[in-house]
């Protein structure tokens, strides 16, 4: 049997400018978004906790794409659920360009309309490394279900 290829990306962030909607020759509409995420890293030096951004092109085709540049605009948060598309092409001056790309399949807009980098609101992007790291201190030992012994277990 062969081995199955997995291409699939979930990211939530906020856009960092507004929608730039197109149209294909056969009418298909082609939304492009820029998407600003934060990767929590901690500084050696300082040992602080520090949120450093990355950014994805992310492309939203059909009624989805239309909806995006409809109700979207810089600042708003966003959930996008797609695949990674790799593209090489040559540009005016005949240098070879490369990019890659999030292919939106799902798109969820998150907060409200009014929400925005303008408007003080929004969605505020987390990352999944702990701002402190006492929410992994061992657990207490003896008393209550830590010192339960394995013959008191049902099972």
């Amino acid at each position: 049997m062969a081995a199955t290829n997995i291409n699939r990306v979930i990211i939530t962030g906020n856009l960092t400018r507004d929608p730039e909607l197109r149209s294909t020759g056969s009418g298909l509409s082609v939304c492009s978004l820029r998407i600003a995420t934060n990767t929590r890293r901690k500084d050696n030096s300082t040992g602080e906790w520090v949120d450093q951004p990355n950014y994805f092109s992310v492309t939203v085709f059909g009624r989805q794409g239309e909806n995006a540049a409809q109700y979207l605009s810089k600042g708003r948060g966003v959930a996008i659920d797609g695949r990674l598309s790799w593209r090489e092409w040559q540009d005016q001056n005949g240098n070879k360009r490369e990019s890659v790309e999030i292919i939106a399949e799902n798109l969820q807009f998150l907060g409200g309309p009014g929400d925005g980098a303008g408007n003080g609101g929004g969605f505020t992007p987390r990352s999944d490394v702990p701002v402190s790291t006492d929410d992994f201190a061992p657990a207490p030992v003896g008393g209550g279900a830590a010192g339960a012994v394995d013959d008191d277990i049902p099972f």
